[in-house]
C-alpha cells in the first residue's frame, strides 16, 4: 500500500492496523493533504524466555504449608475453628 490520506485512515484503524500486525502490509504511510504525515508499522515482537519453572530452585515450600488449612476454609464459610 502506498499512502493513504488521514480521513481514509481514520475511517478504517482497525483494519489497516490488522494489516500491519499481521504482515499483509510491512508498513502503512499515511499523509494530509497529499504529503507523507506518518508511518504505520508493526511493532517488533519482544523475545521472551521460557516462563513456566522461572523461579525453581529460588526458594522452598515448607512441608507445613496446608497446616492451617481447616482454619482459612472455616474463615471464608464464616465462622472460626
Amino acid at each position: 500500500m502506498n499512502a493513504i490520506n488521514m480521513l481514509d485512515a481514520k475511517s478504517s484503524l482497525s483494519r489497516l492496523v490488522e494489516a500491519v500486525e499481521s504482515g499483509a502490509e510491512a508498513e502503512i504511510v499515511i499523509a494530509r493533504n497529499g504529503r507523507p504525515a506518518a508511518r504505520l508499522v508493526a511493532l517488533a515482537t519482544p523475545v521472551t524466555g521460557k516462563r513456566i519453572g522461572a523461579a525453581k530452585g529460588k526458594f522452598k515450600v515448607p512441608d507445613s504449608i496446608d497446616a492451617d488449612e481447616a482454619v482459612i476454609a472455616a474463615m471464608f464459610a464464616g465462622s472460626a475453628a
